[in-house]
C-alpha cells in the first residue's frame, strides 16, 4: 500500500484531472480520475490515496501520458528521501 508522503492541493489534482480528461483519451483512466476526484474531496483520507496510488500502478505505458499532462501526480507518488 501506497505511503501518503505530502500533502495534497486539491485545487492542483482539480486541473491535473481537468487535463487528463482533455488530453488522454484512453478509457483505462477512468479509475485513475474517479480516485482522483475522490482525493480532491477528501485529501487527507489515506485509503483514496492507497486507491489512487494502485490506480496509477495499473495503467502501465499509459502513465507516460498521465505524467505528461499532470505532472503533479509525480509528486504525489514521488517517496519522501528522508523519510
Amino acid at each position: 500500500m501506497a505511503k501518503m508522503v505530502k500533502d495534497i492541493d486539491p485545487a492542483i489534482l482539480a486541473t491535473s484531472i481537468e487535463l487528463l480528461r482533455e488530453y488522454v483519451k484512453d478509457p483505462s483512466i477512468e479509475p485513475l480520475i474517479s480516485a482522483l476526484d475522490a482525493l480532491k474531496n477528501d485529501p487527507t483520507n489515506e485509503l483514496l490515496f492507497a486507491e489512487f496510488a494502485d490506480a496509477f500502478e495499473a495503467l502501465g505505458i499509459v502513465q507516460g501520458a498521465i505524467l505528461t499532462y499532470a505532472p503533479y501526480i509525480s509528486s504525489l507518488l514521488s517517496n519522501d528521501l528522508f523519510d
